[in-house]
């Protein structure tokens, strides 16, 4: 019986950290430009982020090869900032954009790059383990209009509901 516990809990820890079929991480990543401010044009909803406006990402090296993820958004109900801190380590070499990030101690979950403007690192689409999870970054708080529906159409085209993207307020606060 602990042995087929453990099996199921190595499981469903692999799940959290697995690619949704048909989606491929990019290839050719390269950390050192992927590093830096990413602001979050649009995204899936989910609670971590419920209420959020002017959502960052920002990425830096860590001395253990890894990279530091700190997400910071602005929850106007309570006029107040919220950030998560956490690590990301690659899964599958470092010049392929699939990550394991954690913000809670040794549970990891994907982060699975599948989109990625490889001349300037301007825009990446980004999901987690399942279609659940899907975020638009930008490097600037704004993406032209024809970018940003190419993106979303890509994304649909591989079986995001797109319909439910929650676009995210960069406007400053009052």
């Amino acid at each position: 019986m602990k042995r087929l516990c453990l099996i199921f809990l190595m499981l469903c820890l692999a799940g959290c950290t697995g690619i949704p079929s048909g989606v491929q991480p990019v290839s050719g990543f390269q950390a050192e430009r992927y590093l830096g401010r990413w602001y979050e044009i649009a995204r899936l909803d989910h609670s971590f982020e419920r209420g959020m406006s002017r959502v960052t990402a920002e990425y830096r090296k860590r001395d253990d090869g890894g990279i530091e993820v700190i997400n910071r958004g602005y929850l106007a109900d309570s006029k107040a900032w919220k950030e998560a801190r956490g690590k990301a380590y690659f899964v599958d070499g470092s010049d392929k954009g699939y990550l394991k990030v954690s913000f809670f101690g040794p549970f990891y979950g994907s982060y699975v790059v599948f989109e990625l403007d490889a001349k300037d690192y301007r825009y990446a689409l980004v999901s987690g383990p399942d279609r659940s999870y899907l975020w638009l970054l930008a490097r600037s708080p704004t993406l032209d209009a024809a970018t940003r529906d190419r993106l979303v159409a890509r994304a649909a085209a591989l079986g995001f509901d797109t319909s439910k993207l929650i676009f995210v307020d960069h406007a400053p606060t009052p």
